[in-house]
């Protein structure tokens, strides 16, 4: 890596700032008293219980990658990879589509839009903790392959707070699971575009589908976006390895 950092990588402070943004969220959410399986109840209920802990979160990561000077590392590759993987994200957004087509608009409220649509924030702070910050730590250390298994694993892992917050352990380790598919596909978004900010954009949107086909009555096409979802994940898994090869994106953690 040819530009100067504040403060040079090492596998330590990315797994730091991953359990710091875990906490930071959980407790957030915790403070809330919104049980995770309420939280599409009421706009109120959404902001409290989860778009508060997302902004706190953003203010905190922003502040961090600023001291860091990692802005340009988490944000951008050195390199493309190749391009046709792009297929299984493009899969991810048409299954998005379908749920926004299947959601009950006239359920909403205004409160309620408003407090999903701060939900979109999820796309940045996630994306920035995992595939941003951590991706870059990792990067110091290890080969490009195990970097994407653990970012990936740790995303999906982060998901067991759900279970913590209410809700019930079986959908959370269904979650667990979507989430390395999900994980992986953002994965692909960064090294086929060479930039994190489509990931961000590409999960945000997809948390406020999710989210979106839950509240009211959902329509006839609502469990078509899940089977898409998943055949773009498993596709995800094939593809994975193209993306990896020929990675050059190794930084210098060297004093």
């Amino acid at each position: 890596m040819t530009e100067t950092l504040k403060v040079r990588p090492r596998v330590w402070i990315g797994l730091a700032i991953f359990l710091g943004y875990v906490a930071v969220v959980f407790l957030v959410q915790r403070l809330s008293g919104v049980p995770y399986d309420e939280l599409g109840e009421s706009g109120s209920n959404l902001f409290l219980g989860a778009g508060l802990s997302l902004i706190v979160a953003a203010i905190l990561l922003a502040i961090t990658t600023t001291l860091l000077g990692w802005w340009r590392p988490a944000l951008h590759e050195r390199k493309r990879s190749v391009r046709w993987p792009i297929i299984a994200p493009i899969l991810m957004v048409v299954a998005l589509l379908i749920s926004l087509a299947a959601t009950d608009w006239a359920s909403y409220d205004g409160a309620f839009f408003a407090a999903s649509v701060v939900l979109i924030l999820v796309g940045f702070t996630e994306e920035l903790t995992t595939r941003g910050l951590l991706l870059t730590a990792l990067r110091s250390k290890l080969g490009e392959g195990w970097v994407w298994f653990v970012s990936t694993a740790l995303f999906a892992l982060m998901h067991l707070m759900n279970a913590a917050s209410g809700q019930d352990l079986l959908p959370t380790l269904q979650q667990v699971a979507f989430a390395f598919l999900g994980g992986t596909i953002f994965y692909i978004v960064r090294r086929t575009t060479g930039t994190l900010i489509w990931s961000m954009v590409l999960h945000g949107l997809w948390d406020f589908s999710t989210f979106a086909v839950g509240h009211g009555t959902p329509g006839a096409l609502a469990g078509v976006g899940p089977i898409v979802y998943l055949i773009a994940g498993v596709l995800a898994l094939i593809f994975v390895p193209f993306v990896i090869r020929g990675a050059n994106e190794r930084i210098d953690a060297r004093a």
